[in-house]
């Protein structure tokens, strides 16, 4: 069976996260839904990875398996037919080897957490930024992240209801930069634990108030204690930007 990659944009806001769930609204079951109107057959789409609800995409990457052979043109103009009114969109289809696998095939995975750091509520961009009234400073957060840096334990920073077998991570790229109101933490690595990003970002956030100092962050990690994390982060600001596959 011919095989496609998908590379896909959405906003997470109506959706309760990525994974196929019964009379949920989903990611994964509109693109499905969407392909058995495209196609006539039910199929299974796979992810790259699996946004929690409210958690956006600009680079999500998914496979899927078709009977026949299609123009990768006419799978992205015709499932992006298929998936309006849902925020979701084909940003590019191409056919790929049996061998390729959206999640195990990956390399890496970008996100960044968005953070407007401002008095004022929001009207434009709300569910897409996680509102701070209190002053940040961007730069003893990046201060603190770079204790995370490397493979470490991260226990602390792990969902109570993560699946994955071990808490050992290494995170290639954890940086926190400010552009006028908005303070983007950027991180990098081949694969995150449940929750570990907005883990990250809420810790991250009390350095910023002035909550904690960098050392805390560095306590933090070393407890390997779940209760050692600060607030996790709301999940409108997070964005899964990329993911890179080998050449």
């Amino acid at each position: 069976m011919p095989r496609y990659k998908l590379t896909i944009e959405y906003d997470g806001s109506p959706f309760l996260g990525w994974q196929v769930q019964d009379s949920s609204l989903t990611v994964a079951g509109v693109l499905e839904a969407a392909f058995e109107k495209l196609s006539g057959e039910r199929v299974k789409v796979s992810g790259a990875g699996r946004t929690d609800a409210g958690v956006h995409a600009r680079g999500q990457v998914a496979h899927v398996d078709l009977s026949k052979e299609w123009e990768a043109d006419v799978i992205r103009d015709g499932m992006n037919a298929h998936l309006r009114p849902d925020p979701v969109a084909i940003l590019s289809a191409e056919k790929v080897s049996e061998g390729f696998d959206a999640r195990f095939s990956a390399v890496k995975r970008h996100y960044v957490y968005r953070i407007l750091n401002r008095r004022s509520d929001l009207a434009l961009d709300r569910s897409r930024f996680w509102r701070v009234a209190r002053p940040l400073d961007e730069q003893k957060m990046h201060e603190a992240a770079q204790h995370l840096v490397g493979n470490h334990d991260f226990t602390t920073f792990r969902s109570t209801e993560c699946q994955a077998k071990s808490p050992l991570k290494t995170l290639d790229v954890l940086n926190v930069t400010r552009d006028g109101e908005e303070v983007r933490i950027e991180t990098s690595a081949r694969s995150f634990l449940h929750n570990q990003v907005r883990s990250i970002a809420g810790s991250l956030e009390q350095v910023g108030e002035g909550r904690w100092t960098p050392a805390d962050m560095k306590r933090a990690l070393e407890a390997r204690d779940r209760s050692a994390c600060g607030p996790v982060a709301p999940p409108d600001g997070l964005y899964l930007m990329r993911v890179d596959y080998p050449k």
